[in-house]
């Protein structure tokens, strides 16, 4: 409940996790059929990156700025294509951008009339400006609530075809055994929807747990994907972005193996270790 997006938007997580979200949304609109998608830790939806709490730690500036200056979004593969285009048309064009999405505002801008998004959040400030942001909108649905608690509440959905959003703030020591209990419980209750599952890299440990807890869950179809802008000899501190994309699209790993190496060029991102893999794959053996 301390944390607080606005002073971290645009960073190079945001950056990360960002496009392969408009990634994955880009490929579920291929198909006509509706989808559903629940983001379980919603914020606020919206920042500017000219506010007091955005310049105050300076990291839009390392992240989405560094970006998209001198012309860089020109340079990145056609993966970033959906997500630049969301930037682009939200800023109508105007370079600095200074207003970015969250990921409640990425999806509802890739949604089309027969799409359906639900969005949960725990922060009663926070969930009162969602509330303003979506004012009216009949296909958005806002809830205050624990995001944890959502998963049971609002799973399975009628629509076939989704997605859920999983990015807590990582406030608590036990963040990634509540996430992987939470995605058990969701697999169990909708095992053919979607899955996108954020997790600060910070200490390589915590991570291989991480990755051997969810194995231990035998969901397949798991692919982990990661983009690291320091070595792991720095622990305690943000050295990069994980996500764990449950059921992707068909072509995800080609896709990120292409879009995150340029990603960490594009954020002078350093040396760390940028890539994906399966945790399990289609047939549910480990990799």
């Amino acid at each position: 409940m301390n944390y607080r997006h606005a002073f971290h938007a645009g960073n190079a997580a945001d950056v990360m996790k960002h496009a392969v979200l408009a990634w994955v949304l880009d490929r579920l609109r291929t198909k006509d059929a509706p989808f559903f998608v629940l983001d379980t830790h919603a914020g606020i939806g919206r920042y500017d990156l000219d506010d007091q709490a955005a310049t105050r730690t300076g990291e839009a500036l390392r992240g989405i700025r560094r970006v998209l200056a001198d012309g860089g979004a020109n340079r990145l593969p056609e993966a970033a294509k959906p997500y630049l285009d969301l930037l682009n048309r939200l800023n109508d064009g105007v370079s600095p951008i200074r207003t970015y999405p969250g990921s409640p505002l990425i999806t509802r801008m890739m949604m089309r009339e027969q799409d359906r998004l639900l969005l949960a959040e725990l922060h009663a400030e926070d969930v009162q400006t969602l509330r303003n942001l979506f004012r009216g909108d009949a296909q958005v649905a806002v809830h205050h609530m624990d995001g944890w608690l959502s998963l049971k509440a609002h799973l399975p959905p009628k629509e076939r075809r989704g997605l859920v959003v999983i990015d807590p703030p990582f406030e608590a020591p036990d963040e990634y055994e509540r996430m992987v209990a939470a995605l058990a419980l969701a697999h169990r209750r909708w095992a053919t929807g979607q899955y996108l599952l954020w997790y600060p890299v910070k200490d390589r440990a915590a991570v291989w747990k991480l990755h051997q807890m969810l194995e231990d869950t035998g969901i397949p179809k798991m692919l982990a994907a990661e983009l690291c802008w320091s070595d792991d000899d720095r622990s305690g501190r943000l050295n990069g972005s994980g996500l764990i994309l449950v059921n992707p699209p068909w072509k995800t790993q080609e896709a990120l193996s292409e879009l995150l190496p340029a990603l960490g060029t594009a954020l002078a991102a350093g040396t760390g270790p940028t890539g994906c893999h399966w945790i399990r794959d289609e047939s549910g053996k480990t990799a």
